[in-house]
């Protein structure tokens, strides 16, 4: 095996692993810190607050987000590139969910970019944060935003996107990394992975449907 090609298998396999781990793991915990705002708009502020208070907050957001979002994105749009995705040949069901997760993965690239933009650097809520200042209202701020419909839709793609990218590249990290060995394994975890991404996808939207109509998508049905 030549340096290249050595080189190539383990910047792959970093790849995939800085997407399970911790990006992954990351827009659980991100779907989650905005699913409380479903318990209302005091429950959401008060997590936003304590998020934000957390010690060394820049360090773990360089370390274990800001760093591995980087090399994850830009070996992503280098396999993108170099891909030859054949689907309209062969038509396989593979071929087309690789070709599927590359779009993701650029939509993903320009909706983390808008996000981060949006939320963490154009926001008043980290600014505040910084100057001490936690009375200000978190919910209220991204309420706003998701009420204009446009950026309400643009999240929700936003959300299948990461969803699909994430539940899919989880199923080809169990093929890849020798976890999912044989047809029936893979078919079975194939499944899998797939409710997971139907659940979050629903978990997701019911989060961001929260801060336009209180209680999210399923309030209605549970009083």
């Amino acid at each position: 095996m030549s340096i290249q090609i050595k080189r190539h298998f383990v910047l792959r396999k970093l790849h995939q692993l800085t997407g399970i781990i911790p990006l992954g793991l990351f827009m659980m915990e991100h779907f989650y810190s905005n699913w409380v705002a479903t318990h209302g708009r005091e429950d959401f502020n008060k997590g936003v607050e304590w998020l934000h208070g957390m010690p060394y907050l820049l360090v773990l957001e360089f370390g274990f987000i800001f760093i591995p979002l980087l090399y994850h994105s830009i070996y992503g749009l280098i396999i993108t590139y170099e891909g030859r995705p054949n689907n309209y040949a062969y038509g396989y069901a593979r071929n087309w969910m690789y070709t599927i997760q590359r779009i993701t993965g650029i939509i993903l690239f320009v909706f983390i970019a808008w996000h981060i933009y949006e939320f963490r650097i154009s926001s008043d809520i980290p600014k505040a944060m910084a100057d001490m200042k936690p009375s200000i209202d978190s919910f209220q701020i991204v309420s706003d935003r998701l009420k204009i419909g446009i950026e309400f839709a643009w999240y929700v793609v936003g959300i299948g996107s990461v969803v699909f990218h994430l539940a899919n590249g989880l199923w080809l990290f169990l093929i890849d990394w020798g976890i999912a060995i044989g047809p029936k394994a893979q078919r079975a975890l194939g499944y899998v992975c797939l409710f997971i991404g139907i659940g979050l996808f629903i978990f997701g939207l019911d989060a961001a449907a929260a801060f336009v109509r209180p209680g999210g998508l399923f309030a209605p049905f549970l009083r």
